[in-house]
């Protein structure tokens, strides 16, 4: 693969990720509980197995010093923050925290997904 195959990968990949880490945050209006639940769960084994989101070796986020894609996002946007935290925080709270609120969101005050 060329240079500019291979940072054209990269690139797409990044973009990836954005759009799923939005649909994370977003997910709860958009799509029925079970699939959000269901997707927030495949992240966090994800993590659990592997240690990592495997998303970020595929864009060339180094994570030697607890960078997430999360703190490189808001880095890049110009804020300061303890990566280590941040980390910590996406990796036991962030997801479970979501699906709490998919669950109360659908389930508890009764709005339905707007999509599916």
């Amino acid at each position: 693969m060329s240079n500019a195959q291979s940072h054209s990968a990269r690139n797409w990949v990044f973009w990836f990720h954005l759009l799923i880490t939005l649909l994370a945050w977003l997910g709860p209006f958009l799509f029925s509980w079970y699939l959000m639940v269901t997707a927030y769960l495949l992240v966090v084994i994800q993590f659990i197995v592997f240690n990592r989101c495997l998303l970020n070796a595929k864009h060339d986020l180094d994570v030697s010093d607890d960078t997430t894609f999360y703190s490189h996002l808001l880095e890049s946007a110009g804020f300061k923050l303890n990566r280590t935290k941040l980390k910590n925080f996406v990796r036991k709270y962030l997801y479970i925290l979501l699906s709490l609120i998919t669950l109360i969101w659908q389930l508890l005050l009764g709005f339905e997904a707007l999509l599916f």
